[in-house]
C-alpha cells in the first residue's frame, strides 16, 4: 500500500507539470557542405541565409568554413527558406521545416553552378578590416581601410597589432622582438627581408597572419613566431587580371607597380605576376658622444653626422601553373624571379669641440646587385574520404649577391684609402611530405616529415688595411667564408573537437648539423638533436566568448649577419661584424586569448610569458685594437625572460564610421656584458676597460588607432594614429615616437577601379631618438622620408568569375595559385 500511493503521488505530479508547464520552444540545428559543381571542390566563406517563409525575414545565418561545411545551430520551429549565396554562382534555394520531430536537418552535399549571366567579377575586398581569433593563430583581414596607409607591405605592418618595422634598416618585430619569421603565402624566402616587404604592394594583401605560438606542424624557428602574410589569389575562370601603380613622395620620388595575369581554362590554371619598385630614399642624423667621463657636458666632446642616400630598384617575376589530373590529383609548378639593384652613398662627419683635436669625415659609397631564384613544385593525392590526403612539396631557391663598397678619409692619417669586395652564393632547399587523416568527425591526426639544406659561400677581398693580433696595420686578407646548415625533422600532431572544447597536441623533432669555415679552415661546429612540444586548447562558451590556452617549444638558430666574421659596414668610430660562436636560443612559449564577439565589432585579449634560454641579442664592446672605437656585434647572454598584455578591437559605432584599435604592453629583462673606458680614449689601455654585468628591464608599450569614415558607395576616408613608448636595451634607450596618417580612397568603374591617396606622418614627428651610457655617454636622433604624399592606382579586368579552390594549406594558408607577387 505505501508503494502503491508514492506511485499515485508521483503520477499525479507529473500530471500536474505537465498540465500546468509553459510550452518549451522547439530549436533545431541545419548541417550540410558545399561544393563548386565544375571543379567539385569546396566552396569555403559561401553565405547562408535562413528566411521565414511566411514573412521572407532573415531569421539567422552563417559562412561555410574552409572545408565547405556549414551548422547553424538555434534555428527555430517553423517552414523557412534555406538559401545559399556565394559571388559568380546561382543562389540555392530549399524550404526545410523544424519541428519537434524533426530538429536535425542534414542537407548533405550542396553543388553550386556557375552563373553565367555574370559577365564580370566583382571587388570584393572587404570595406573594413577585422582582426579574427583562430586556434593557433591572430588573422588580421586587411581591408579597403587598412590598406590606405602605404604603397608596400613595409608601409602597413606598423599598423598591424603587435608588429613593428624599423624605417631605417627595415628590420621587423613581432611582440618588440626581431626573432621572427617572415613568410608569403607559407613559404620562406631567400630574398631579405627589408628588400621583400617593400617588394608587396599593400593592395596585393588579402590577410596577414600572426602565428605568435605556432604548433609542432611548423618550423620551430623565431622566438616571437611567424608573420605569414597571405596574398589576393586569382584563379578565375577564363581570362583575368589585375594592374596596380603607386608613387610615393617627400624629397625622392618612390615608383611601385604590378600586374597579375590568369588564364583559367579546363584542367589548367596558367598564371603571370610582375612587380617592381624604384626608389630614391634620404637618411640622415647625428650621434653626440662624450669621451672623458669626467666632463659634464656632451659639447665639450664630438658629434658625428650622418647623411645616406640609396637608388634601389627590383623586379620580381612569377610564372606557374596547376594541372588538375582529376578530382583526386593536383599538380602544380611555379617560378619565382627576383633581380635586385642598389646604389648607396653615405657621409659621416666628426666634429670635435676640442680645437686641438682635428675634424675628420669617411665617405661611402656602395653598389649592390643580386638574383633570386625559387623553384617549387607541388603533388597532392586526395583519398576517397573527405579530408584525407597526402601532399609532397619540394622547393628550391639560389641566391646570388655581388656588393662592392668604396671608402675614402679625410683627416685619418693612420687610415688609407680602401675598396671591399665581397660575392655571395646561397643555396636553399626544402622538402616536405605531408599525411592527413580525419579518424571520424571530431578527429584529425596530422603526419609530416622534412629535409632543409642550407649552404652560403662568402668571397671577402679588400684593398685596405687593418689591425693583425699584435695591433700592427697590415693588408687585409682575403677570406673564404662558408656556412651550412642541414635539418631533418619529423612531426606529428592530434587534435579532437568536441561541442565546446576542442585541444590539439603535438612534438617535433630535428637533428641539426652546422658547419662554418673561414679560408678552409674550420671554425665552428653544432650538431644537436631536440623535442619541440606544443599544446593547444580553445573553449567556446557560447557564440560571443572564446577562450584559448597554448603552449609550444621554438628555437632560434643564429643567422648568417649573425655568425658571419666579415665586416659587414664600418664607420669611422663603429665597425660591424658577427659572431662565428654564437650558440641558439631556445624559448618556452606560454599564451592565453580570450576572444569576446560583440554586435558591432569584437575584442580579442592576450597575454604571454616566454622563458628564454642563451638569449641573442645586439653587444657593443670596446675595439681592441683602437680603444676610441666600438664593435657592434652579437652574443649569447644569461637565461632571461619576458612576458606582455595584448588588446586589439574592431567596432562600428554606425554604417559609415569603423574603428581598429589595438594596445600592446611587453616587459623583458636584459642580462649581458658591457664595456667602457675608466679614461680618456686617446691616453687609455686595455687595463683602463671596465667589464660589468648589466641587468635592465625594459616596459614598452604601443597604441594604434584607424578610423574610416565611409561617405558613400565608393569613397571613404581614413585617419590612423600610432604610438610607440620608450624602449629601453643595455646599450641604447629608445625615445617615444608618434605619427598621424590621413587618406582617401574612390572606386570607379563599377567597382573594378580604385584611386587612393595617402598623407603620411602629418605632423612630421616620426624621429628616431636615442640615449646611450656605454661603452659611452652618448645621444643621437635619426630622420627619414616619413612625410610622404602617396597616389596609388588600381584597375582589375578580366571576363571570369571568383572560383575559390580549395587546396592542400601548409601553415594553413592555400597554396598559391595564382594572382600574387610571390
Amino acid at each position: 500500500m505505501k508503494h502503491f500511493i508514492t506511485l499515485c503521488a508521483l503520477l499525479f505530479t507529473s500530471l500536474f507539470y505537465a498540465q500546468t508547464a509553459p510550452n518549451v520552444p522547439v530549436r533545431g540545428t541545419v548541417t550540410g557542405k558545399v561544393i563548386d559543381n565544375a571543379l567539385k571542390q569546396p566552396v569555403p566563406y559561401a553565405s547562408i541565409i535562413i528566411k521565414s517563409k511566411a514573412e521572407g525575414t532573415t531569421i539567422t545565418g552563417g559562412i561555410t568554413d574552409d572545408a565547405g561545411s556549414f551548422e547553424i545551430k538555434d534555428v527555430p520551429e517553423g517552414s523557412h527558406i534555406f538559401e545559399i549565396q556565394f559571388i559568380g554562382y546561382i543562389t540555392f534555394s530549399k524550404e526545410i521545416t523544424i519541428s519537434s520531430g524533426n530538429r536535425k536537418i542534414d542537407l548533405g552535399t550542396i553543388t553550386l553552378e556557375e552563373n553565367v549571366q555574370e559577365l564580370e567579377g566583382v571587388d570584393v575586398v572587404a570595406e573594413r578590416t577585422t582582426i579574427e581569433q583562430r586556434i593557433d593563430r591572430k588573422v588580421i583581414n586587411v581591408g579597403k581601410d587598412l590598406t590606405t596607409a602605404g604603397a608596400t607591405a613595409s608601409d602597413i605592418m606598423n599598423n598591424i597589432p603587435s608588429v613593428s618595422v624599423d624605417q631605417q634598416t627595415g628590420a621587423i618585430s613581432l611582440r618588440g622582438n626581431e626573432n621572427v619569421r617572415v613568410m608569403v603565402d607559407g613559404k620562406l624566402s631567400n630574398v631579405p627581408v627589408d628588400q621583400l616587404l617593400k617588394q608587396i604592394p599593400s593592395s596585393s594583401i588579402k590577410s596577414i597572419e600572426l602565428i605568435t605560438n605556432p604548433s609542432a606542424k611548423y618550423n620551430p624557428e623565431g622566438m616571437s613566431g611567424i608573420i605569414n602574410i597571405v596574398l589576393h589569389k586569382n584563379v578565375n575562370i577564363g581570362f583575368n587580371g589585375n594592374v596596380n601603380m603607386g608613387l610615393s613622395y617627400e624629397e625622392e620620388a618612390k615608383f611601385n607597380s604590378s600586374i597579375d595575369l590568369n588564364y583559367r581554362r579546363g584542367k589548367f590554371n596558367l598564371y603571370g605576376n610582375y612587380g617592381n619598385n624604384i626608389s630614391k630614399n634620404i637618411n640622415y642624423g647625428y650621434v653626440e658622444r662624450e669621451d672623458d667621463p669626467s666632463t659634464d657636458s656632451f659639447n665639450e666632446n664630438q658629434v658625428q653626422n650622418f647623411d645616406f642616400k640609396n637608388n634601389n630598384k627590383s623586379h620580381l617575376y612569377k610564372v606557374g601553373v596547376d594541372f588538375y589530373l582529376n578530382e583526386k590529383n593536383t599538380l602544380s609548378f611555379f617560378t619565382n624571379q627576383n633581380l635586385y639593384d642598389g646604389k648607396g652613398y653615405g657621409l659621416t662627419k666628426i666634429t670635435a669641440y676640442d680645437p686641438a683635436v682635428a675634424n675628420s669625415s669617411q665617405l661611402f659609397n656602395n653598389e649592390n646587385s643580386n638574383h633570386s631564384q625559387q623553384y617549387n613544385f607541388d603533388y597532392k593525392l586526395d583519398f576517397a574520404k573527405e579530408g584525407h590526403n597526402i601532399e609532397l612539396e619540394l622547393d628550391y631557391n639560389k641566391f646570388e649577391d655581388e656588393e662592392d663598397a668604396f671608402f675614402n678619409f679625410n683627416g685619418f692619417s693612420l687610415i688609407p684609402d680602401y675598396n671591399d669586395y665581397v660575392d655571395t652564393n646561397r643555396d636553399q632547399f626544402i622538402g616536405n611530405l605531408d599525411y592527413v587523416n580525419p579518424l571520424s568527425e571530431k578527429s584529425k591526426l596530422e603526419l609530416g616529415v622534412e629535409t632543409r639544406l642550407f649552404e652560403t659561400d662568402i668571397d671577402y677581398s679588400s684593398t685596405g688595411l687593418s689591425y693583425n693580433e699584435e695591433g700592427e696595420l697590415r693588408p687585409t686578407p682575403d677570406t673564404f667564408y662558408t656556412y651550412t646548415m642541414d635539418i631533418y625533422s619529423g612531426y606529428a600532431t592530434f587534435g579532437q573537437n568536441f561541442e565546446k572544447w576542442s585541444y590539439q597536441l603535438g612534438a617535433r623533432i630535428e637533428n641539426v648539423e652546422v658547419n662554418a669555415d673561414t679560408s678552409n679552415v674550420k671554425i665552428f661546429t653544432d650538431k644537436y638533436t631536440q623535442i619541440y612540444p606544443s599544446v593547444f586548447v580553445t573553449y567556446n562558451q557560447n557564440e560571443k566568448n572564446q577562450f584559448q590556452f597554448s603552449f609550444s617549444r621554438r628555437v632560434d638558430r643564429p643567422g648568417l649577419q649573425q655568425v658571419n666574421p666579415i665586416r659587414e659596414w664600418s664607420t669611422p668610430q663603429i665597425s660591424s661584424f658577427g659572431n662565428p660562436s654564437l650558440v641558439p636560443q631556445f624559448t618556452n612559449s606560454y599564451e592565453v586569448n580570450y576572444t569576446r564577439r560583440l554586435e558591432k565589432g569584437s575584442v580579442t585579449m592576450g597575454v604571454f610569458f616566454r622563458s628564454i634560454e642563451d638569449e641573442i641579442n645586439r653587444a657593443l664592446y670596446v675595439d681592441r685594437t683602437d680603444l676610441s672605437k666600438q664593435i657592434l656585434t652579437f652574443d649569447n647572454f644569461e637565461n632571461t625572460s619576458a612576458y606582455g598584455i595584448e588588446v586589439s578591437s574592431n567596432y562600428r559605432p554606425t554604417n559609415w564610421w569603423s574603428i581598429n584599435g589595438s594596445f600592446d604592453f611587453y616587459t623583458s629583462t636584459q642580462k649581458g656584458l658591457t664595456e667602457s673606458l675608466s679614461a680618456d680614449p686617446l691616453n687609455a689601455t686595455e687595463n683602463d676597460i671596465v667589464i660589468e654585468k648589466v641587468e635592465v628591464d625594459n616596459v614598452a608599450w604601443n597604441l594604434r588607432m584607424n578610423n574610416n569614415f565611409k561617405v558613400n558607395k565608393n569613397l571613404s576616408f581614413s585617419l590612423f594614429g600610432f604610438y610607440r613608448g620608450k624602449n629601453k636595451g643595455i646599450q641604447l634607450t629608445a625615445k617615444p615616437m608618434y605619427f598621424v596618417n590621413a587618406g582617401l580612397r574612390q572606386s570607379f568603374a563599377q567597382g573594378k577601379g580604385t584611386f587612393s591617396f595617402n598623407f603620411n606622418d602629418v605632423f612630421n614627428t616620426m624621429k628616431f631618438r636615442f640615449t646611450g651610457e656605454n661603452p659611452y655617454r652618448q645621444f643621437g636622433e635619426f630622420n627619414w622620408e616619413s612625410r610622404t604624399v602617396y597616389v596609388g592606382l588600381s584597375y582589375r579586368f578580366g571576363s571570369g568569375k571568383d572560383r575559390a579552390l580549395s587546396r592542400k594549406r601548409r601553415d594553413d594558408n592555400t597554396k598559391q595559385g595564382g594572382g600574387g607577387i610571390l
